[in-house]
Formats: structure tokens, sequence, C-alpha cells
């Protein structure tokens, strides 16, 4: 599943910085608060004092579970800073290595010493934990500074065969118990968690061994009588079942994206086809999200292998494309990919039989490891840091009776999932596909990948009807700010549109352009290639249709225009508002249409994401991490960085906790002089450690007196002899820059998704030889809430809407702004009210469909 599916975007709230206790709130598309039972929880729990059930079972990957979320008192809060106090936790990272493991394992260290307890890296993954001596060494709050940004990771991943083996597993208790340890974070894939799980089964028998062989003493092993095991997993497939996203997938395919967008230029100078070969022996899901994130031709996966005349097929839809005026052919290819008999489809393969049937100038690419290295993206640096603050405190909250868990994301739920079952999961997928049942496969991967795959089949499979009669006519259009993937929104919204048979008209620089009339028809390769580009083709501008309504109406009838597709910004909804009241005036405007949220500000009520905020996340990420860099090298100099977002403060906050940030000022959490003196007084401290640098955000609409100036000279002069000060303002270049992978997909799914919505609405509305929508759920929203893409009316989220500032009144980001205080060093309570505790998965039973 992909990052839009479950939101860091995403997460829900591990901790608060006010000491209140707060119910789960509702964010459409899961049961709402009304709908929870309140229950007397177990008695071993005795330090919790209601559990929260929802009534109805939430999936992960498909799967039917039951959330829960315990909820602690006030006065309780505290005692989270004292919850590891005379306990100690080990990190290691074992196999494969993936961007955003040195994310967790700072998260597991600093929270863990936050908590009291003693923190130990494990270097060289389980080697190093039986090998023992100085590849176990307690981590300090410094030891992993700078860690953040570096890929792969720092305290080294070995595979292990020692460790398969009993007796190099009693060597690895011996080391641990002689510290003291008793509580493991394993950050790896399927194969490191099961050996993590087989190493907690022998604990017991290990110890009685170690006692009778005169290597511990009895008081030792009465001491760790019991081992906790957290998995977090780490892995650029994502191929494990019972979490959305796997650490490093995001990053994997930012450096996919980036050598497609490399070869593309070279491809279409030569009129060449490219065949590249991506990692996933066993997954497709790298290659199938770089097929929908690039637009290209053909993908093999090992989860769906192509038809048996795929050959034909192939070769003709490289044909077609040459013939609406392409200059190149991409195909992606997954490393495990087979054909329907198990036979491996290779490049070389593909290749071949291009040269052979069609002459195409042919090239094989295979992108290898360069898959794993390189920076971190934001969302993995996001997801690294939640999963390592979560890892903690189920291993603090372990009890003998607790089986290992893992650490998984639902939507924007953590949650905690027996290891071994979703072990057993996952290797179900590969029984399933060595077993020649590929659809139970595709279904045991989840809803999210069937649906990518849906979709690609559509844009790259299905070939548009040649009928010149169209059934209807749709216009897209741009409004607001430009955003990263409003082209990729465009070209699947015209495309989805030609394949049902409509004709889709595109309209130039927004509700001006409407009323203008600067208004064209678009064809099949009028949007060919728009996938990858930034900013906006079509052109957009914030001026919204009400002072416009009587030229709108009459380009509305002089075009047909039966629906209307507006890609954009808090304009595109309040625009979307304009159009429901103008059809009081103007029966031409009683025509269906639906918003895709598109801006950086990450500001439109009624979705959690909106088209281009990742990619603008990203963009401040590496600035911050240049900037660290330069005062990493001249010391004792701290950075304030302006963002843009107008009042939202989505970018500072979540680029804060992406980049290390000591503090991130913001609109929707005020902060006083105080607040300003006391961050002073941390960045004065800091300067007395090892780390001698600082890095500030600062939202550009936090505070309309406490400016980016302000708060730089009130540094400044409070600095004075400690540390210098300099500021940044980042200003427009967040607009700008290609699309990341998540914004081309989630643009691409959601313009699919819209036009879908479109036709079966102008069907529904089609009265007395004319289209005629006038109800509420005629003007919509699409945006993505938790783990669904849901429609809402744009009158019904008239009430969740803070008009003066342009923000939705409740903003689900706003729970992660604690992670980034206590990662940062501040002295905060720590709460646990909306917390995940243990679920099981109820297996699918044969038949049943994915929920």
């Amino acid at each position: 599943m992909h990052k839009e599916e479950f939101h860091l975007k995403f997460f829900t709230c591990v901790i608060q910085s006010r000491g209140l206790v707060r119910t789960p709130q509702s964010t459409g598309g899961e049961a709402s608060t009304s709908s929870m039972l309140i229950q007397k929880p177990p008695p071993e729990i005795d330090n919790m004092k209601y559990l929260h059930a929802t009534d109805d079972p939430d999936t992960v990957e498909g799967i039917p579970i039951l959330k829960t979320e315990w909820i602690m008192t006030h006065e309780e809060h505290h005692a989270a800073k004292t919850l590891g106090i005379g306990k100690a936790i080990a990190v290691l990272t074992s196999g494969g290595d993936a961007q955003g493991m040195n994310a967790a394992v700072r998260a597991v260290v600093r929270v863990g010493i936050f908590t009291g307890a003693r923190v130990f890296f494990v270097h060289e993954g389980y080697q190093g934990l039986v090998d023992g001596g100085d590849n176990i060494r307690e981590a300090t709050w410094e030891s992993v500074s700078m860690m953040l940004q570096l890929g792969g990771t720092v305290i080294g991943s070995a595979r292990c065969k020692d460790f398969r083996e009993r007796e190099g597993r009693l060597r690895a208790a011996h080391n641990l118990v002689k510290r003291g340890i008793t509580n493991l974070c394993v950050i790896g894939g399927d194969g490191s968690l099961t050996g993590a799980d087989t190493f907690r089964s022998e604990w017991s028998d290990l110890l009685s061994d170690l006692q009778k062989a005169g290597k511990i003493t009895a008081e030792e092993a009465t001491k760790s009588s019991y081992l906790n095991i957290v998995g977090l997993v780490g892995s650029i497939d994502n191929d494990f079942c019972g979490t959305d996203m796997t650490i490093g997938t995001d990053s994997a395919l930012h450096r996919i994206i980036e050598i497609v967008d490399a070869i593309t230029t070279t491809a279409q100078s030569h009129q060449r086809t490219f065949v590249l070969e991506v990692m996933g022996r066993h997954c497709g899901y790298l290659a199938l999200v770089t097929s929908l994130s690039c637009g290209a031709d053909w993908v093999f996966i090992p989860e769906c292998p192509p038809d048996d005349d795929w050959e034909e097929h192939l070769c003709r839809r490289l044909s077609e494309t040459r013939t609406r005026g392409s200059r190149l052919n991409i195909i992606i290819v997954a490393e495990g990919a087979i054909d329907k008999t198990g036979k491996p489809i290779t490049s070389e393969d593909i290749k071949n039989l291009v040269v052979k049937r069609l002459g195409y100038d042919t090239r094989v690419t295979v992108l290898g490891h360069v898959q794993r290295g390189g920076t971190p993206s934001a969302f993995d640096r996001i997801l690294g840091s939640r999963m390592g603050v979560e890892a903690v405190m189920a291993l603090l909250e372990g009890t003998p009776d607790t089986p290992a868990c893992v650490v998984s994301l639902s939507g924007n739920q953590a949650v905690r999932l027996p290891l071994m079952e979703c072990v057993q999961m996952t290797k179900d997928v590969t029984k399933a596909m060595n077993d020649r049942k590929f659809d139970e496969a595709m279904k045991l991967r989840g809803r999210s990948f069937m649906n990518n795959w849906e979709v690609y089949k559509l844009l790259a499979h299905v070939r548009p009807p040649v009928s010149k009669s169209s059934i209807h006519t749709v216009a897209v259009m741009n409004v607001g700010a430009p955003a990263a993937g409003m082209n990729a929104a465009v070209r699947s919204t015209v495309r989805i549109g030609l394949i049902q048979g409509n004709r889709v008209l595109v309209v130039h620089d927004g509700f001006e352009g409407l009323a203008k009339g600067q208004i064209e028809e678009a064809g099949w390769s009028y949007v060919g290639g728009w996938t990858g580009q930034g900013g906006s083709k079509l052109g957009t501008k914030r001026t919204l249709p009400k002072k416009s309504f009587e030229q709108i109406s009459a380009n509305i009838t002089k075009f047909n225009i039966q629906g209307l597709v507006i890609i954009g910004g808090f304009e595109a909804y309040t625009g979307g508002l304009e159009l429901m009241e103008g059809r009081k005036l103007f029966d031409e405007l009683c025509i269906p249409f639906v918003v895709i949220p598109a801006t950086v500000s990450n500001n439109v009520p009624g979705s959690d994401f909106s088209v281009g905020a990742d990619t603008a996340l990203n963009t401040i990420c590496t600035t911050c991490d240049r900037i660290k860099q330069s005062a990493a090298g001249t010391k004792r100099r701290v950075f304030i960085i302006e963002t843009m977002g107008g009042y939202c403060g989505y970018l500072a906050t979540m680029a804060g906790l992406a980049a290390g940030a000591d503090a991130a000022y913001i609109f929707e959490e005020p902060f006083t002089i105080r607040d300003l003196q006391a961050n002073v007084e941390h960045l004065v401290h800091k300067m007395k450690t090892t780390v001698k640098r600082g890095l500030v955000l600062r939202n550009e609409k936090c505070n309309e007196n406490y400016t980016t100036d302000f708060i730089f000279n009130l540094y400044s002069e409070e600095g004075k002899g400690i540390f210098d000060s300099r500021k940044n303002v980042l200003g427009h270049m967040q607009q700008g820059g290609s699309p990341t992978p998540f914004d081309r997909n989630f643009a691409t799914k959601m313009g699919a998704k819209a036009m879908n919505w479109m036709s079966g609405k102008i069907k529904e509305s089609y009265r007395n030889g004319r289209i005629f929508a006038n109800t509420p759920d005629s003007g919509c929203v699409l945006g993505m809430r938790k783990r669904a893409l849901v429609f809402q009316p744009v009158t019904e989220l008239k009430e969740q809407t803070d008009f003066d500032h342009r923000i939705p009144k409740e903003q689900w980001w706003l729970k992660l702004r604690p992670i980034l205080k206590i990662l940062a060093k501040y002295e905060i309570d720590l709460d646990t009210s909306e917390h995940a505790h243990l679920e099981h998965i109820s297996r699918k039973r044969s038949g049943e469909a994915s929920i």
C-alpha cells in the first residue's frame, strides 16, 4: 500500500503536549466516537482506566481487525517519563538495509532515554548480538545526532548464520543478560523478525542452560526472566503483510523515479524503448507504483503474470503509442516477474522481443542497489520516527504474557499486531504465487495494491473507443496556486474520460479562463508526458467564479459542458461553494462538479492530504539538510527557516519532524514571548553539548507580530556570544520541482476516481433531455480520509472550515507535534491517550471480499 492510504500523513496521536484526556476523533470513513463502547480493562492492566473499541471491524491489508485505544487519566501521564527507569532496550537493524532505518533508531534511542531507560546499539545486526563486546554499546542523546538524513543504517546490518543455530542464540542471550537488557527492538524484514520471535520463545530455556553452565547467576536469571520483542519492518519492497507501508519503500521509489525521469529525456532524443528492471523478487509494489508514476506503457509484476498472448499485446501497445506521436516507450519489470507457468520474464527477453518484432532501438537498465541508497524521503523519516516512538512504548508496556509484536500502520493509526501472524500472512502470499493462485495473491496484498493495479490497467491496457460520438462532455481546470502533481491529475482525468467515451475539454487559467472561453478539446496525446511535470500546464489563477457567473454560464452552454473537474487548493473549494450558491440564479450552473485538492499548504477541508504537499515537504527537507550541514561546519549557529502554507502549519510541522528541527512555530498552536524565551534557553543549553547547531522553522503566517525578522533579531540578541543566527525564506521554490512519486501516484488515482464518479453523477442527473444537478451531493470534494477516498458535499464541509484563516477546524497532523518536541529534547508530558495496543489478525474466510 502506498503512503497516501495511511497518513503520516497520517498518524494517530501517540503523545499530546497538553495533559488533557481526549477521545479519538472521527475523520470520516471510520466509525465515529458515537459508535465507541466503553468497557473495563482486563485486570492485568492496572494503570489504564478505559478501553475504547469500535464496534465495527476495520482492516489491515484487507484483514479484519478490531482497533483499541487505551485512555489514561491526567495524573498518569507523568508516569510515562519514568516508565523506563531500571529498564534497558537494545536496538538492531538486520537483513537488507532500507532508507529510514536511521530515523527509527534515532527515535528509539531518544524516546527510550526520555522515559528513563538505558538504550544500547547492537552493531552489525544479529552477528553483533552473538559476538557481543564492542558491538553492543550504550547510546547517548548526542550519538544519534545528524543521523536522520542518512541513508542505509549507521549501526550496520549483516546476514548471520550463527544466530540460526541454538549455540549462537545462547551466546546472544548471554550478552544481553550481562548488560541487563530485556527489551529488544528489531528493524528488518520478515526473516529478521521471525528470528527474533524464535529467540524470545527459547529465552527461558536459554537462561536455564546459561545458569547451569555457570555463565550467569541465579539473580541475573531472575532479573532477566523474560524478553520483550518488538519489530519494525524495514524493507524497500513493501512486501510485509499487516502494514500499509514499510520503512524504505518511499525512498526507493524516489530513486527509481529520478532515474526514470533522466532516462526519459535521452529516450525521447533517440526515439528509444527502455526496459527498466526494479527490485521486487516476490513483490511487485515498486514496479507497479513506478509504472503509475511515470506513465509506463507496460509493467510486469510477479503477483499478476500477463496473459498467454502477452507478446502480441505488448507489441501492439508499443506501436499504438508511437502512432499517437510518442517518441519513446517505457517498460517496467520487477526482478521476480514471471509468466503464468512460472517461467521468469527477464529484461533481456523483453528487449529481444521488441527488437525482433518491432525493430525499435531498445535498451535495458537494471537499477540494482541504487534503489537502496541515498537520502531517505520526508515520508520515510517521519514513518521511522513515528514507529520508533511506538516501539519504545510497546516494549516498556510489555509483560511476560505479551506476544512478540510488530508495530504497524493502518490508516492514521498505529497498531500492534502479533508478529508471527503477520509473518505467516506474508508467507501465504508467496505460497499463493508458487501455487499459481495469483488472484488470491493479489487479494492478500490488500485493497490499495489492487486499486493501483486496476488504475494501471485502465490507463495502459484499455484503448479509447474509436467512435466520434461522445457520451458526455466534461471540462477539467486548475484553480489557485500551482502545485506539483496537478498535471498528473489532469492527465489521468482526461484519459479516463476518453476511455469512457466522453468528450473532455481543458480550461486554461481557472475560472477566469472559463469566463473568457479559454477552452479547448483534449485528445489522448494532448496530455502525453504530463505525469512527471511540475507546475500547471493549463495555467491556474486564484480568481473566484462569483463575479463572472453570467459569462461562465454562457460558456457552459456554448461548449455543452455537463460536468466540471476542479483541481486546486482552497480557492477551488471556495469556488465550488460559490457555484453551489450560483445555482439559485443560473440553471446552467446545475451540473455536477468535483474538487480534487491540490495545494502545497494541505489546507483543503475534507481531505487529510492534498496533491503537491509531499513534493513541497521534500523540497523543504532537502534545503534543511543542506543548511544543517552548513551549521555543523561553522558550529554554534542557529538557522530560522520560513515555510509557506498560509495559516496552515502542516509544512512547518512535518518538515520539522523530517529534518530534526528544534522548534516549529505555527498558527494553530499559539505561542508567546515566554515560549520564544524557552526555545532560546533550550538552544543555549544545546550549544554546551557536542551538537552545536540549531534549526527553527516558522510558518509564514503563524503570528502577525512575531515575524521571521522579529524571531531572527530576538535569537541574535539573546544568543550573543553563544551562537550566531541566520534566516532563510524559502518562498516559491516550495511550489516548484518535479512531483514526488507519492504526488504522481496520488494525483493519478484521484483523477481516475473523480472521472468515474463524474460519469455516474451525470447519468444520474440526466432529466428531460438535459443535465440538471441541484442536490448537495452533486458538488463534492474528493478527499483522502484515513485509508479511503471519499466524496463529501462542499456544503457539508462548511461547518468544518475556518474561512478567516483558510484552514480546516480540525487537522490530524497536530497530534504529531509533541513527537517533534520530545525528539528535540524538550521536557513535556508523554501522553499515551490514543496509544495503540495489541490486536489480533482475523484470517479472511475463503471468498470473503476485501473491505
